[in-house]
C-alpha cells in the first residue's frame, strides 16, 4: 500500500535553490534512509514531508488516515510531567476505554440492571466490543510496552517518577524517541536518531525498527545502523534525488556500477558525434557528398545528447604526519580510579597502548570514557593508581564538544594563530584541503555549524603532527564523505591512536584492539568491533551454559564446550542462511519489477522504432531473467538446508 508520494517538488531558501523535481515514493513497511552530503537539504525534505515546511512547487500526496510522527535532531521532550506519566499520555485513548470498561463492569454487576433483560443485553453487547477494540489496540499491554521501550532507550535504572524537567538535555532526547516510538505512526519520520545513543541503545534500536509495523523514512550518518536497518537509499546530491534498493552498503556498490555504467554511454556517445561532426566537415562542401552530410547533420541535431556524469562532489582531503617515532611503549595505565570532583565513576582501569596500535574504548554512556581521556591528557585528576607516559609521546587530542572553537576569530586567524611561523598561503592550503575555500576561511569561528568546527579541529590536529592521537568521538557532525576520508587518513597514521567511538563502522575499520570500560574496571578484546560483539556474545552463552550445567546433570568440560562450539557454528550458519534468504528474496523482487518496468517500454512506439534501444532493452531484460533463474536456484538449495 502506498502511504505517501513525493512529486516534483521544489524548495528554495531565498534565490537558493536547495531541492529540484524531488520523487520520493513511501510503501508500507519500507526502510528508507536519505543520505547526502551535509547541506544537501535531507532535513530540509524531511520537515516538508512532515508538514513542518512548505514546498515551492510540486504536490504532496497521503490519505487521510496515515498517521506521521517526525522527530527533528537533536529534539529533547520538554514537559511538567513524570516519564511515566508523559509516556501514558500516548496511550490516552486506551485509558478512556479502560474507564468506560469499569463503568460497564459496574452497571452489569447491578441487581436491578440484570432484571431488565434487553438493557443489560445492551450493556454487554456494547462491553463485548468494546474489550475486543481494547484488546486489539494493546490495552493490555501497554504498560508493559512503556516499560520495554524505555528500557531499550536506558531508562531502567530510572525512577520512573523522576519529572523530565529535571534530566539532561541528551537524556530529553532519548525521551522524546521513546514517546515517538510509543505513538507507532504509519510513516515513523527520524532525523539522526542515532545521536546520544550508546552502542547497546544502537542495538536495541536496530532489533525495534527492523521488526516496526510501518514505515521509516531515515537520516543517520551511521553507516553500521543504516546498513542493519534500511532496504532503500535515496541520494540527494546537487538537489536532485536518486532512489537505489537494498542497504546503505549495497547503494554503494550500485552507485560506483551505475556512475561506471552512464561513464561508458556517456563516452560511446561523444564518440559517435565526434565522428559525425568529423564527416559533416569534410563532406558538407563537396557536391558528390553533400546529401550524405545534411542526413548525419540531421540525424546529430536530433540526438539527446548526455551530460558528463557527476562524479563525487569535492570532499576533504588531509592526511596525519608524525614529527618523530615515540617508543615502544606509549602508555602505561595501571589500576587508575577516575571521576569527577568527589565522585569515583570507574576504577581498577588497566590499559597498556604500544607504538602504532589504534585501540577504540567503549562502554555505556556516562561510565567515564571521555573522563578517562581526560584524565590522560592531565585536564582532570587522577584519583588512583598510575599513568607513565612513554619516551619522546607527544599527544594530539580532539574534544568532541570543540569548546575550544567558540572564538569570534575568523576561521584563517584561527589557525594561523596557532601556526604563526607559517605563510597565508600554507594556511589556506590546508583550509582548502578542509574545505574552507574562498570567502569561507574570513567566517567566524562561533557562527559555524557542527561539521564546520569539526573539520577545523581536525585541520589543527593535522598540523600538530602529534605521534598520539587522542580523539573523543571523532566522527561527531561529520558527514559520510567526511569520515571515510578521516578513516583513510587514520588508517594510513603511522602513530598511535586511542578513540572513543559509537560509530561501530568507523571502529570495524580503525579499531586493532577494543578496550571496554565499565565501573569494574577493563577488557581487552583483540580485533575490531565485530569481534568483541561475537565474544561478548560467546561470554553471555558461556555462563548461561554454565548455569545450565550447574543446574542440571553435570555434564564433562570437554564434552561440554565441544557441544557448545558445534551449537555455536550451527547456529551462525543458519543466521548466514537465512539472511542470505532474505537478501535473494529482496534482490528477485527489484529484478522482477526492472523486468517489468523495461517489457512495458518494449510498447512504447519511438522505442520500437530505435533498434539500438531496442535490442539493448531485449538484452537487458534476458540477463535479469537469467539473473533471477540463478537466484531462484540457490533459494531452492538453501531453503533446503535450512528445512
Amino acid at each position: 500500500m502506498i502511504l505517501l508520494q513525493v512529486q516534483q517538488l521544489s524548495k528554495y531558501f531565498g534565490a537558493e535553490l536547495i531541492l529540484s523535481n524531488i520523487k520520493l515514493e513511501i510503501q508500507t513497511r519500507n526502510r528508507i534512509a536519505l543520505v547526502g552530503r551535509n547541506g544537501a537539504g535531507k532535513s530540509t525534505l524531511l520537515k516538508i514531508i512532515s508538514g513542518q515546511m512548505s514546498h515551492d512547487s510540486g504536490e504532496i500526496f497521503k490519505p487521510k488516515d496515515v498517521t506521521i510522527g517526525y522527530l527533528a535532531q537533536n529534539t529533547g521532550l520538554e514537559s511538567e510531567l513524570s516519564i511515566w506519566d508523559e509516556m501514558l499520555t500516548v496511550f490516552q485513548h486506551l485509558k478512556e476505554m479502560e474507564k468506560r470498561l469499569r463503568v460497564l463492569e459496574q452497571q452489569m454487576s447491578d441487581p436491578v440492571i440484570y432484571e431488565q433483560a434487553s438493557h443489560y443485553e445492551k450493556l454487554l453487547k456494547e462491553y463485548d466490543v468494546l474489550q475486543i477494540r481494547f484488546k486489539d489496540s494493546g490495552g493490555y499491554q501497554y504498560e508493559a510496552d512503556i516499560r520495554s521501550v524505555l528500557h531499550g532507550l536506558r531508562f531502567s535504572d530510572f525512577d520512573y517518577s523522576t519529572l523530565i524537567k529535571t534530566l539532561s538535555g541528551g537524556q530529553k532526547t532519548r525521551l522524546a524517541l521513546a514517546k515517538l516510538l510509543l505513538t507507532r505512526p504509519d510513516i515513523l519520520i527520524l532525523d539522526e536518531p542515532t545521536n546520544h545513543l550508546d552502542i547497546e541503545t544502537l542495538s536495541w534500536l536496530e532489533q525495534y525498527l527492523q521488526g516496526y509495523e510501518g514505515a521509516i523514512l531515515i537520516v543517520s550518518h551511521d553507516r553500521y545502523f543504516l546498513d542493519k536497518v534500511v532496504n532503500q537509499v535515496y541520494e540527494i546530491s546537487r538537489n536532485k534525488i536518486q532512489r537505489y534498493v537494498g542497504n546503505y552498503s549495497s547503494y554503494l556498490d550500485k552507485k560506483a556500477e551505475q556512475y561506471e555504467l552512464d561513464m561508458k554511454q556517456y563516452e560511446k556517445q561523444q564518440e559517435e558525434v565526434a565522428k559525425l561532426q568529423d564527416f559533416i566537415q569534410r563532406n558538407l562542401a563537396r557536391a558528390s557528398t553533400t546529401k550524405r552530410a545534411q542526413s548525419r547533420r540531421k540525424k546529430l541535431e536530433k540526438m539527446t545528447l548526455m551530460d558528463r556524469p557527476n562524479g563525487d562532489e569535492k570532499s576533504a582531503n588531509f592526511s596525519f604526519e608524525i614529527e618523530r617515532q615515540s617508543g615502544n611503549d606509549v602508555m602505561n595505565i595501571r589500576d587508575a580510579a577516575i571521576g569527577y570532583g568527589e565522585e569515583i565513576i570507574s576504577n581498577s582501569i588497566d590499559i597498556s597502548i604500544k607504538k602504532g596500535e589504534s585501540i577504540a574504548l567503549v562502554g555505556p554512556n556516562g561510565i567515564g570514557k571521555s573522563t578517562l581521556l581526560k584524565t590522560i591528557i592531565k585536564n582532570l585528576p587522577l584519583y588512583n593508581g598510575t599513568i607513565e607516559y612513554g619516551s619522546n609521546v607527544t599527544i594530539g587530542y580532539y574534544d568532541q564538544e570543540q569548546a575550544e572553537l567558540s572564538s569570534n576569530k575568523t576561521v584563517l586567524q584561527e589557525l594561523w594563530d596557532d601556526y604563526p611561523l607559517k605563510s597565508e598561503k600554507e594556511i589556506r592550503t590546508v583550509l582548502g584541503n578542509f574545505l574552507f575555500s574562498g570567502d569561507d576561511v574570513l567566517k567566524i569561528v562561533s557562527t559555524l555549524s557542527g561539521g564546520e568546527k569539526a573539520r577545523l579541529a581536525l585541520s589543527k590536529l593535522m598540523l600538530q603532527k602529534a605521534n598520539f592521537l587522542i580523539l573523543d568521538e571523532p566522527t561527531n557532525h561529520l558527514d559520510i564523505d567526511s569520515k571515510e576520508v578521516l578513516e583513510n587518513a587514520l588508517i594510513d597514521y603511522p602513530g598511535t591512536i586511542l578513540f572513543v567511538s559509537h560509530d561501530r563502522y568507523f571502529i570495524n575499520r580503525i579499531a586493532t584492539k577494543v578496550v571496554e570500560l565499565s565501573e569494574r574496571g577493563t577488557k581487552e578484546f583483540l580485533g575490531d568491533y565485530d569481534y568483541y560483539v561475537d565474544k561478548q556474545q560467546e561470554l553471555i552463552e558461556l555462563q548461561k551454559l554454565e548455569e545450565q550445567k550447574n543446574t542440571t546433570n553435570p555434564i564433562p568440560d570437554a564434552n561440554s564446550k565441544q557441544s557448545y562450539q558445534i551449537d555455536k557454528e550451527a547456529k551462525k550458519l543458519e543466521r548466514q542462511r537465512k539472511r542470505r534468504i532474505q537478501e535473494i528474496e529482496e534482490t528477485v523482487e527489484t529484478l522482477e519489477k526492472e523486468v517489468q518496468e523495461r517489457e512495458s517500454l518494449l510498447s512504447n512506439p519511438e522505442i520500437f522504432q530505435d533498434h539500438v534501444r531496442l535490442t539493448q532493452l531485449h538484452e537487458e531484460i534476458e540477463e535479469k531473467k537469467a539473473l533471477i533463474d540463478e537466484l531462484m536456484e540457490e533459494w531452492a538449495e538453501i531453503a533446503e538446508q535450512l528445512s
